[in-house]
């Protein structure tokens, strides 16, 4: 007698998520923005979340890395409740991001803007800052080291001590990802990655997201870049005016008719 096979939607519904939401709402004024929407996310996974403009998926970047606080919804990372009241408690807590426009220290180093991103897990603070004593010295060459290496991960470390508003646009969007590695995030959180870059950039790009994912991280990816997303994600969920529309795998999401009406207008 042939063992029953198990089916990888079982197996996955078995695993312990590493992010679920539940419920997640948002309302500006007038306007709904989130209706209960659901996401779970695996360890190890690249998960992406698309939609056309205006769908919600920036809003709910914004909710669950704290900069907007949800209406409703429950939050857990990797099984335990947290709520997404300030983006400084959620870096702590092992989520960090990037942001659709580049937000980096113009006039700092890349090596500094590294360094910038590694201050939720130090432990010397303003006293160590001041006094420079034995550990907060140890602990300044450790996050710069650490800041050096991740520089040389995302490659970009030749360009350490250059300005950030001197580097390339796709070099920009690298350190963006360096500091937010910085973080030793659980999950690290990429709003339109892609964006303004060339073939050739992208191509780049994605090789350094299978790098990421390779060194143990989880990612949850928005992307315009549809070609991009199918080829590179393991599991999507699809927004449209502020509700999931899908989920699954590339190859189901990129036929189901709801998601291709979203994108293409059809009835």
């Amino acid at each position: 007698m042939m063992p029953a096979t198990v089916s990888e939607e079982a197996v996955a519904g078995a695993a312990q998520p590493l992010l679920e939401v539940r419920g997640a709402s948002k309302r500006f004024g007038g306007l709904q923005a989130l209706s209960d929407v659901r996401l779970r996310i695996l360890p190890g996974q690249i998960y992406g979340l698309i939609g056309p403009n205006g769908a919600g998926k920036t809003t709910f970047f914004n909710v669950i890395t704290g900069l907007y606080s949800p209406d409703a919804g429950s939050f857990e990372l990797r099984g335990i409740a947290y709520t997404p009241s300030a983006p400084h408690r959620v870096a702590k807590a092992g989520i960090a991001r990037t942001f659709q426009n580049i937000r980096l220290f113009g006039d700092m180093t890349a090596l500094e803007n590294v360094m910038v991103g590694r201050h939720v897990r130090t432990s010397q603070g303003v006293f160590g800052a001041v006094f420079r004593h034995r550990a907060a010295r140890e602990e300044e060459a450790a996050i710069r080291a650490r800041a050096r290496e991740l520089l040389e991960f995302v490659g970009i470390g030749h360009f350490a001590n250059r300005t950030a508003r001197h580097l390339s646009y796709g070099d920009q969007r690298r350190l963006e990802i360096a500091r937010a590695l910085a973080t030793d995030p659980l999950l690290l959180a990429l709003d339109e990655p892609a964006a303004g870059m060339n073939p050739t950039e992208k191509l780049a790009l994605r090789e350094l997201l299978q790098r990421i994912r390779n060194d143990g991280r989880t990612i949850l990816l928005i992307e315009h870049d549809v070609k991009l997303v199918m080829g590179l994600c393991d599991r999507i969920t699809v927004l449209d005016h502020g509700r999931v529309i899908a989920e699954g795998p590339p190859s189901a999401v990129q036929k189901d008719p709801a998601v291709i009406a979203a994108y293409l207008g059809a009835g």
